[in-house]
């Protein structure tokens, strides 16, 4: 199993990232089935893509692949730094009295700029596949349980604006407008200007 730090492919390129209403945002994705240096280069360009954003997490119909995959660099709790790439991801949640919720601010580098409360289980763990293939694991609670919903949810083919609603996601798309042209078509392979008050943008 996974260690919490394993390593990222490095030496990736920048790619712009995929908006929300793009087709390839809101179906299954394709599973990953080859484990070979074609997944390898795609996930060193997710991973450099996610840190250019100031991200915790992406997902690869983040920039435009078709393929069940994400990478992460997130903490924990207790701010303890985690990250890897799980392939194939399938969540576990608590339930009964194990499951609690945390209504917290939840943002996505493909809708740039915003953050709404989302109620998501305060603990969570994924499971999947490394970059050779072989099986890997992953959990926590805080802001690292968050990312591996938010990042397995992609995974599936929902983006978190589907949990929300109608006020809500009408909150979200508004504070979306009011900085979108601080966020160009080719952001973050093309940045702009900071954008005052904006912190880390989500996953």
């Amino acid at each position: 199993m996974s260690e919490s730090l394993a390593e990222l492919p490095t030496g990736g390129t920048v790619r712009p990232i995929t908006r929300w209403g793009a087709e390839v945002m809101h179906h299954l994705p394709e599973p990953v089935t080859a484990f070979d240096d074609e997944l390898r280069s795609l996930v060193a360009d997710m991973a450099a893509t996610m840190y250019a954003a100031d991200g915790v997490g992406l997902a690869a119909c983040q920039i435009g692949r078709d393929l069940s995959v994400f990478v992460f660099d997130c903490p924990d709790e207790e701010d303890v730094h985690h990250r890897g790439v799980v392939c194939n991801p399938e969540l576990f949640l608590p339930v009964g009295r194990d499951r609690k919720l945390d209504d917290g601010d939840e943002g996505c580098l493909s809708l740039p700029g915003a953050f709404v409360p989302c109620a998501r289980p305060t603990y969570a763990r994924v499971q999947g596949q490394g970059l050779d293939g072989s099986p890997v694991s992953y959990a926590g609670q805080g802001l690292l349980a968050r990312c591996l919903q938010h990042e397995t949810d992609h995974c599936h083919g929902t983006v978190f604006g589907d949990r929300l609603n109608k006020r809500s996601l009408k909150k979200l798309n508004k504070q979306a407008a009011a900085v979108a042209e601080e966020y160009g078509e080719a952001w973050p392979a093309e940045r702009r200007a900071p954008v005052p008050g904006v912190p880390g943008q989500g996953s």
